[in-house]
């Protein structure tokens, strides 16, 4: 299982927390750190849409030009969060074909039958 995103991210945090509360074991991937590939996000485009993966609310949402915002399909989707990885919402949890996006912990008691 991997937990993917940006360690001083407190949505991030309240994951790892939780996983580790749970003694659920994981890796952590770290875009900044770690880099992120098109092979990834593709893997995740099998199960979840492009538009759940770019988060809206986000400071870098808000910096992006709006004729980029405008324009914006699968494919420059997938540029920009190779681009600006900070645009993904998080966490993105991947556990071998299931892959869930952002953090709920009634979400999480759920997937994980806690």
């Amino acid at each position: 299982m991997i937990l993917y995103g940006i360690k001083n991210c407190d949505t991030i945090k309240k994951a790892r927390r939780w996983l580790e509360e749970n003694d659920i074991a994981y890796t952590f991937h770290d875009f900044r750190v770690d880099g992120l590939e098109q092979a990834t996000i593709d893997s995740w485009l099998k199960t979840i849409s492009w538009e759940t993966l770019v988060n809206k609310r986000s400071t870098t949402w808000r910096q992006i030009d709006d004729s980029v915002k405008e324009s914006l399909d699968k494919f420059t989707a997938i540029e920009l969060m190779l681009t600006t990885p900070t645009i993904i919402k998080r966490p993105v949890l991947v556990d071998g074909d299931s892959c869930m996006v952002g953090f709920k912990e009634a979400d999480y008691n759920t997937y994980f039958g806690k």
